[in-house]
């Protein structure tokens, strides 16, 4: 039954983008067969008033029609353009995430049931909500305790968002089968596991005790920072349905012109932005990978404010290095070493000539020097080096995906403040300096350390493996011996999962045929 529904829900999805005109939107005039007669039937359905608008409005106006969970599902493919394709990805990142507002009876009830403590003995007041995303709102509030009365803001999860989220995410686990079953081509790009990080991703994002752990991290990381905080998180107010931070007195990094008129340098807020991100990726590991101008405050003294910390990106030593070798090589000229730093990290199969590698990253390298050092985009720069790799069989890295991701938004906010604005003169103290610390004489004596503790664990292992590879090897012998077979459950139970999927499928291709003879019918 749930395949039904979830048949029907992904034909009146389809539906909405064919109205809005998102599908008649796509470039279509290259296809051909049956892909080019939808396309041309879509152009066909599209609404009168939808055809005015630029792609980037239909999309919005389609995804605000789905509801919240679609909102999300455009952020979360606004990070991968490796599935969706740059200029839609760029789309989907523009998607303004602002909702209707819901009854501030609806957060009380949230709040005192995730609590387990009446809303009057938590805050002495709580105001009407002043903002709404796809998974929660914010509502202004005062508490009082040992320190005095102080103001906070309190996210509080929007009513039946995780039931509505997973209904919908039926119907995107069954256009990724279908997808993978019917269109051979995208099996390189996994929608199936696409749709599973999706959805641990949102998991994750629903649980707001994760994003004031996050938060908290991020505060004790900046900690000793220049111009750069987060909230302070309220522990004793925050549950997994409700956040209660700092609130912050600031303003919005995308109302540029009341930062020039409360007297900000505009200049030095952008190289401080940068200089911030780069640090906490590099340094870190850990950064906020949702900064849009919307999530950033400027408070009086200058300091930038980062909020809504639901989504960030993690990266290892391993792709730290990568990172600032490959910048530090682009910097330099050092075309050779960035090709072999592409290798070491085994990014690269080794079938492939470092050489001639190096030659296809010094045609995005040098270009680029040519121009003018406040024109170059290392964001474009990235996406260019990962569409070169696509030619050497470098895997996509969803860590530098979403790394790549935040660094478009990152330097178009800084460019927006300053235009003239140089990512190169900016990055270079903060990359130059993690080099120097962690591929130097420092560094190489914290790899070595890390090394022998790594060496004295597998030493403290030694008597477990000999017992594995003992065990192992009677399996083995048993098996050469007696050969290797099922019981009777286990491929009775592969019978019925085979026998499932297929009429699943079929049932789902029957739905969503009649669905759409049905809305074509009603319109003619």
């Amino acid at each position: 039954m749930s395949s039904i529904g979830a048949s029907f829900r992904l034909a009146h999805a389809g539906w909405i983008l064919v109205r809005e005109g998102v599908v008649a939107a796509l470039p279509g005039e290259e296809l051909s067969g049956m892909p080019k007669l939808g396309w041309r039937f879509a152009k066909l359905f599209t609404r009168h008033g939808a055809r005015k608008y630029r792609r980037s409005d239909r999309l919005a106006n389609a995804i605000a029609r789905l509801g919240p969970s679609y909102v999300k599902l455009g952020q979360f493919l606004a990070t991968r353009p490796d599935v969706v394709g740059n200029d839609i990805a760029l789309d989907l990142a523009q998607l303004q995430d602002r909702m209707q507002t819901f009854p501030q009876a609806a957060s009380i009830a949230a709040i005192e049931g995730s609590l387990g403590r009446p809303v009057t003995a938590l805050f002495t007041d709580l105001g009407q909500p002043v903002a709404a995303a796809s998974i929660a709102q914010v509502h202004p509030a005062h508490v009082l305790d040992d320190r005095g009365q102080r103001k906070v803001a309190v996210k509080v999860i929007r009513p039946g968002v995780r039931r509505r989220f997973f209904q919908d995410l039926e119907s995107y686990f069954l256009a990724a089968r279908l997808q993978e079953r019917f269109i051979p081509s995208s099996r390189r790009l996994r929608p199936v596991e696409v749709t599973q990080t999706l959805a641990q991703t949102t998991k994750i994002e629903m649980d707001l005790r994760l994003e004031a752990a996050a938060l908290s991290e991020i505060g004790e990381n900046t900690a000793e920072d220049p111009g750069f905080r987060v909230p302070s998180v309220d522990w004793e107010r925050t549950g997994r349905d409700v956040l209660t931070m700092e609130w912050i007195d600031g303003i919005k990094m995308n109302n540029v012109e009341a930062l020039r008129a409360a007297g900000h340098d505009l200049k030095a807020i952008a190289a401080n932005l940068i200089q911030s991100f780069l640090r906490h990726t590099l340094r870190d590991g850990f950064f906020h990978a949702d900064m849009h101008p919307g999530n950033l405050f400027v408070e009086a003294n200058g300091t930038i404010v980062a909020v809504d910390l639901g989504i960030s990106g993690r990266l290892g030593k391993k792709e730290r290095r990568f990172l600032a070798e490959i910048l530090y090589g682009f910097i330099t000229r050092d075309y050779m070493r960035v090709a072999e730093v592409h290798f070491e990290a085994g990014y690269v199969p080794r079938s492939h000539d470092v050489a001639a590698f190096a030659q296809a990253i010094r045609a995005i390298g040098e270009p680029i020097h040519g121009q003018p050092a406040e024109t170059i985009s290392m964001a474009k720069l990235l996406t260019l080096l990962f569409e070169v790799t696509e030619l050497f069989d470098m895997q996509t890295r969803p860590e530098l995906v979403l790394l790549q991701k935040t660094m478009v938004v990152v330097e178009g906010v800084a460019r927006t403040l300053d235009p003239a604005f140089n990512m190169w003169k900016t990055a270079e103290p903060v990359v130059g300096n993690w080099i120097a610390g962690n591929l130097g004489p420092r560094g190489l004596f914290v790899d070595a350390r890390d090394g022998a503790a790594s060496a004295l664990s597998l030493l403290r292992q030694v008597p477990e493996f000999v017992a594995r590879t003992e065990r192992l090897s009677r399996e083995i012998d048993a098996m050469a011996e007696n050969g290797l077979r099922f019981d009777d459950a286990t491929a009775r139970a592969i019978g019925r999962a085979e026998a499932r999927h297929t009429r699943s499928g079929r049932i789902a291709l029957w739905v969503i045929a009649l669905t759409l003879l049905y809305v074509a019918w009603h319109i003619v």
